[in-house]
């Protein structure tokens, strides 16, 4: 099994209600990723009870049966079109953990 666990920053120049507003879309687009894509057992994107201690806005936290599947996440059109539509233009940091266990 291979846990594949990123980080995001979302932009800064976005409102208070902006970045919920684009954080749930972020949740829905990317848990919406389950059934859809091979090799993927779970997603889950947390965005709620955040800390002030905290340095990042949005985790995921995803777990793929292989670092093949992973491979084939990466490149599946579906992820493809949430990362390119929501995530990559409403975020300006990404901070990846993928290990085996």
């Amino acid at each position: 099994m291979v846990k594949h666990i990123i980080l995001w920053k979302l932009r800064s120049e976005l409102s208070a209600e902006e970045k919920q507003a684009k954080a749930l879309a972020i949740k829905q687009g990317l848990e919406g990723l389950q059934g859809k894509v091979p090799g993927l057992v779970d997603i889950h994107v947390q965005i709620d009870g955040r800390l002030d201690s905290s340095n990042a806005d949005i985790m995921l936290d995803s777990t793929l049966e292989s670092e093949a599947a992973l491979k084939g996440y990466a490149v599946h059109p579906a992820h493809v079109a949430v990362a390119d539509g929501v995530v990559r233009p409403n975020t300006e940091l990404r901070t990846c953990l993928d290990f085996e266990y």
